[in-house]
């Protein structure tokens, strides 16, 4: 199965970082961007990298569309007339409907996120109208090997791309900032820093293994009058809990304006 990534920017290069490290051959790869660094950055990881789109298509069986949502249109627009492919877009707010118009193609929409390059992303899919079950098969197989794979309806994806799209970034924030207040607290920075990786890392996989609501967990920790509480205390007279929230919203709005779809209301 050869595939050419369209777009060697950050989320494009985390899918090819993501699919060598679980053992795709770097000759099924390709990749096209204008940018002579992005070039060169692909090449370094053994892959073959093109600055026209059309070229880096040749002879690929899948294309993964991975450019930002302002050129989307430019470049579908060189790949129009293409045939004999599937074309995986993971570009924020652009539609399957919109692809389309310009490719004639079994389109399937994903939403991966940055962890993808450590085969730890979140990646939600849907189909186009001449996607089949095999096509969404297939893009569910190729996303898995970089991280776990939902299915969603359309109508859904601005929110996904809110949520896990854009929630590394909400992360690595937290990470920063428990980070600086263990440096307040006495703690070298490196220290500070390490264990508030391991701490975000133990905390989700605790929540992934067991299985338990987050509020449960919680409460688990949370003593009377203890030092927990305490800071929980602090977080929500500050809003933390709020501001994710509207962060969520906020950027599945920016995902909606982007592909010139109106904001899903329930």
């Amino acid at each position: 199965m050869k595939i050419a990534v369209i777009g060697g920017g950050a989320m494009g290069s985390s899918l090819i970082r993501g699919w060598l490290a679980q053992g795709m051959a770097a000759e099924n790869l390709a990749a096209s961007d204008p940018s002579p660094q992005r070039r060169q950055a692909v090449e370094e990881l053994g892959i073959a990298a093109f600055e026209n789109n059309r070229e880096a298509v040749e002879g690929s069986e899948i294309v993964v569309l991975a450019v930002k949502p302002q050129i989307a249109k430019t470049v579908l627009a060189e790949l129009k007339g293409t045939a004999g492919k599937r074309l995986f877009s993971i570009v924020a707010g652009l539609t399957t409907s919109t692809i389309e118009e310009y490719c004639q193609l079994p389109v399937v929409r994903a939403m991966p996120n940055n962890p993808c390059q450590v085969g730890a992303g979140a990646i939600a899919i849907c189909p186009g109208k001449f996607a089949q079950e095999e096509d969404l098969a297939l893009a569910e197989e190729l996303f898995s090997a970089v991280g776990k794979v939902v299915r969603v309806q359309e109508d859904q994806m601005d929110a996904v791309t809110g949520l896990s799209g854009s929630g590394p970034a909400f992360i690595y924030l937290v990470a920063e900032a428990l980070s600086d207040g263990g440096v307040l607290a006495g703690l070298p920075r490196q220290v500070a820093t390490d264990l508030a990786v391991q701490t975000l890392l133990g905390a989700a996989l605790t929540l992934e293994k067991t299985g338990s609501h987050p509020a449960v967990l919680k409460e688990e920790v949370t003593s009377p009058a203890g030092t927990t509480i305490e800071g929980l205390a602090v977080l929500e007279k500050n809003g933390v809990r709020s501001a994710f929230i509207q962060a969520v919203s906020a950027a599945s709005r920016r995902s909606a304006a982007l592909g010139g779809t109106k904001e899903r209301r329930n």
